[in-house]
C-alpha cells in the first residue's frame, strides 16, 4: 500500500476517533459571574449571544464536525466561558487564518477561542488572551529507541517536519550545526501535512516528527501505542510560545475574557478540561493579554 493511501486512512481514522479521545469529565454547570456580565457590551448583553470563529480542526483543541459543531478542549472552555458570562457562544468556521482575522477585525465575529499563536508581529492588529503555552517536541517510536530527546540528540537521525513551518527552520539550522560540530548528519524530511509526517514515523521512514506538542499529543494518542512524545517541556530552539483567543485590538472583551478564563483556572475547570484532553503540559498558571511581547522582551 502506498504512503499516500495510508495517509488518507490515518487522517480519516483520526477524524472518526476524535470524539473518543477524551472520556467524559462530568464537568459541573457554572454560575454566572454578574460582575463580569455587567461589563459586556450592551449589544451582547441584550442578545445573550457571541460567536467564536475557527479556521478548521486543530485537534485536540478544536475538532470541527460541521459548520457549527465543534468539539475539543477549546469548545469545552468556550462553553464554560459562556456559562460564566451568561451568554450562549456558538461556533463558525472559515477557511484559513487570514479569513479568521478578517472576520474578527470586521466585527463579523466577536472573537476566536483558538488557541492561535501569539507573536509580537500579530499584536499590532489584534489582542491575544493567552491561556496555553506551547512547546515544539518530538513524536518518536514507543520506547524512543533512537534516544531523541533534544535538538543535539537529533544529529544522525531522520527528522520529519511540516514544510514551510517554523519547526522546519529550526531543524534545518540544527542540521547545519550537526555538520559544523562534526556529528553525524541530520536528515530533514519535509512533509505537507501532519498525518503524513506521523505516518512516516509509524512506518519507520522517519525517526521522529518535530512539531507542536498539543497536536502531537493528540496524534500520539491515536497511534495504538506505537508512538510517544520526547523532549517535552523544553524550548527546543524556540522562544516562549503562547497561544490564546484572538480579539480586535484593544477590544473591551479582552480583559473580560481574561478574567473569565482566570475564574476557570481558579475553580479548577480549566485544569479539568486540559487534563481531560491530554493537555496538562500546555497549561499556564494564569491567562494574560499579549504575553508574547512581555515574555520575549
Amino acid at each position: 500500500m502506498s504512503l499516500k493511501k495510508l495517509t488518507y486512512i490515518v487522517a480519516a481514522s483520526l477524524m472518526i476517533s476524535g470524539s473518543a479521545f477524551a472520556e467524559d469529565a462530568g464537568l459541573p454547570k457554572l454560575s454566572v459571574n454578574e460582575q463580569l456580565r455587567a461589563k459586556l457590551p450592551e449589544s451582547i448583553r441584550t442578545s445573550g449571544k457571541m460567536v467564536s470563529v475557527n479556521s478548521g480542526s486543530f485537534p485536540p483543541y478544536e475538532i470541527v464536525n460541521g459548520a457549527s459543531d465543534v468539539t475539543g478542549a477549546s469548545a469545552e472552555l468556550t462553553k464554560a466561558i459562556g456559562q460564566i458570562l451568561g451568554v450562549e457562544i456558538t461556533h463558525a468556521t472559515v477557511g484559513g487564518l487570514p479569513a479568521l482575522l478578517s472576520g474578527i477585525n470586521s466585527g463579523r465575529f466577536q472573537y476566536a477561542e483558538g488557541p492561535v499563536g501569539d507573536f509580537a508581529s500579530r499584536e499590532d492588529a489584534n489582542d491575544f488572551v493567552d491561556y496555553v503555552q506551547e512547546f515544539v517536541v518530538f513524536a518518536v517510536e514507543k520506547g524512543n529507541p533512537k534516544g531523541i530527546t533534544t535538538l543535539d540528540s537529533a544529529c544522525g537521525h531522520r527528522i520529519a517536519v511540516m514544510a514551510g513551518g517554523s519547526a522546519e527552520k529550526v531543524i534545518k539550522a540544527q542540521a547545519e550545526k550537526c555538520t559544523k560540530d562534526g556529528k553525524p548528519a541530520l536528515q530533514v524530511q519535509s512533509f505537507t501535512d501532519q498525518p503524513t509526517s506521523i505516518l512516516s514515523v509509524r512506518s519507520k521512514r522517519s525517526d521522529a516528527f518535530f512539531s507542536s506538542q498539543a497536536p502531537l499529543t493528540y496524534f500520539v494518542s491515536q497511534a495504538n501505542g506505537q508512538l510517544e512524545l520526547a523532549g517535552v517541556g523544553q524550548k527546543n530552539g524556540f522562544d516562549d510560545l503562547f497561544q490564546g483567543a484572538v480579539l480586535p485590538k484593544n477590544s473591551p472583551l479582552s480583559p473580560i475574557l481574561r478574567d473569565a478564563i482566570k475564574e476557570l483556572v481558579d475553580n479548577g475547570t480549566y485544569a479539568a478540561i486540559m487534563k481531560k484532553w491530554g493537555l496538562e503540559n500546555n497549561m499556564i498558571k494564569e491567562p494574560g493579554i499579549n504575553l508574547a511581547t512581555q515574555a520575549n522582551k
